[in-house]
């Protein structure tokens, strides 16, 4: 079904309006744990006194890392921009939280340029590296807060690898010469959370240069899977990267692969299918023309008499059980697209090569409540799906569990509008520690990473 937020919730900081998808819900949670998932949500939101994260009674946070603050491994000032994050486990009940930065050519603080880390001089985005031990906290110096990959552009999100680092992604296609480049830009670079000058700052670019998103690693057969957030009609595509070297660890990705883009049949525009459930059967995988864009990018590039298939607002994308997951995050007729949504969830079985949408959010909105374009998405360790919203209004994380009900867990709070205009930053990045006991969440702007405890459930 079709769900609308003014069926969600019945006003901002509600629980949950016990709404009952049909069809493929279930099939978000594959891969997650049966949990004793939360009905009803975990209550209010409570206002916070200090005014930066509305949380349900019983929750707390910490903030870890703000930008402006001074990186503790003394490299410069924490960069703006906080977007994708992927949490790590570390030795002795530590663990690593690797941090992108969405900094363009005009950002206030950018990443600071590392000697072996350093891809562009003149880029400000990159990653940054937090370490947490047992006990939670930010540790001193290098071990605590360091960059990760540098002189890259507009970091948005990524994704985790099977052998433990994480493929950050530039959500553009500038080249060099453009908004003070000095390289092409619109690769995959990969960071290792322990030891970022094991990796460097190579680009990967056989995975392709576009505006990439974010991507999810298939654990068993090691093909990547990648979403376009292309601004313009006719957006972006959904691809799978084929490596030469399947789960061979750390710089792997290095050796090349193939490139392929998803044809489905007589489908130009995902945004017209409107049905959950919907199942699209023998979905193809088209070679790309020129992974490199040298030049034309690849969405405007010729892929045959029978096109290919393209979705507005690619944003993000999981793994889950043997499946790949992946978000349209909004469609807009007046962008060009052939349909309007508020958000689409797509499931795609690589075994028999179908494709099904799973759920549909919208169009009838209100901004003021949670559940509109969905971003950044996870699958919570305690059971349920993650969500963090990007649109217009207040901006909150919420949770959908398997019983289909959508509940509020995080509210912004730090007001980044104009007097008599509040304006709220988007989360991004949420996602769990490896025992499933924190949260962590960015705010976007101003630049803040989270740290969320409670009776998790």
């Amino acid at each position: 079904m079709s769900v609308t937020r003014r069926q969600i919730l019945a006003r901002t900081g509600a629980s949950v309006a016990g709404i009952a998808f049909t069809g493929a819900l279930a099939d978000l949670f594959a891969g997650s744990p049966a949990a004793a998932e939360p009905l009803g949500g975990y209550g209010p939101l409570v206002p916070d006194p200090d005014g930066l994260l509305d949380l349900p009674a019983g929750f707390s946070y910490r903030v870890l890392s703000r930008e402006g603050d001074s990186l503790r491994s003394g490299e410069g000032r924490v960069p703006s921009h906080f977007d994708g994050m992927s949490a790590f486990p570390a030795a002795l009940g530590a663990l690593h939280l690797v941090r992108n930065h969405e900094n363009r050519s005009d950002a206030r603080l950018g990443v600071p340029t590392v000697p072996g880390l350093t891809y562009d001089p003149g880029a400000k985005g990159g990653c940054t590296v937090l370490g947490l031990g047992p006990d939670g906290e930010v540790l001193d110096g290098v071990a605590g807060e360091r960059v990760g990959v540098a002189g890259t552009a507009v970091n948005c999100a990524g994704g985790p690898t099977p052998w433990g680092t994480w493929l950050t992604c530039e959500e553009t296609e500038d080249k060099a010469g453009t908004k003070g480049y000095e390289k092409d830009h619109g690769f995959v670079f990969e960071v290792d959370p322990t030891d970022p000058h094991r990796t460097g700052a190579v680009p990967l670019t056989a995975l392709g240069r576009f505006a990439h998103e974010a991507v999810a690693v298939d654990p068993y057969t090691g093909v990547v899977y990648e979403t376009e957030d292309a601004f313009e009609h006719p957006f972006g595509l959904f691809y799978r990267f084929l490596p030469v070297a399947p789960l061979g660890g750390t710089g792997s990705l290095r050796a090349g692969g193939t490139l392929q883009a998803m044809r489905v049949p007589g489908v130009p525009d995902l945004s017209v299918v409107r049905e959950p459930g919907t199942v699209f059967r023998r979905v193809e995988w088209v070679p790309v023309p020129d992974p490199q864009a040298a030049g034309t990018p690849i969405r405007f590039q010729d892929f045959g008499p029978r096109g290919i298939t393209h979705a507005q607002k690619l944003e993000g994308c999981y793994w889950g059980g043997d499946c790949v997951y992946f978000v349209s995050s909004y469609a807009r007729t007046s962008d060009g697209s052939g349909a309007t949504h508020f958000g689409q969830v797509w499931k795609y079985e690589p075994l028999t090569r179908r494709l099904t949408l799973a759920v549909v959010f919208g169009p009838d909105t209100d901004v003021r409540l949670p559940g509109e374009s969905p971003d950044n998405i996870c699958l919570a360790p305690t059971g349920g799906l993650m969500v963090c919203e990007d649109g217009a209004g207040a901006q909150h994380v919420f949770g959908v569990n398997r019983s289909g009900e959508v509940y509020a867990v995080a509210r912004g709070r730090q007001d980044i509008g104009k007097p008599g205009a509040p304006e709220w930053g988007e989360f991004a990045g949420v996602t769990f520690s490896p025992d499933g006991t924190t949260m962590f969440v960015n705010c976007y702007t101003p630049g803040t990473t989270f740290a969320v405890t409670g009776p998790w459930r």
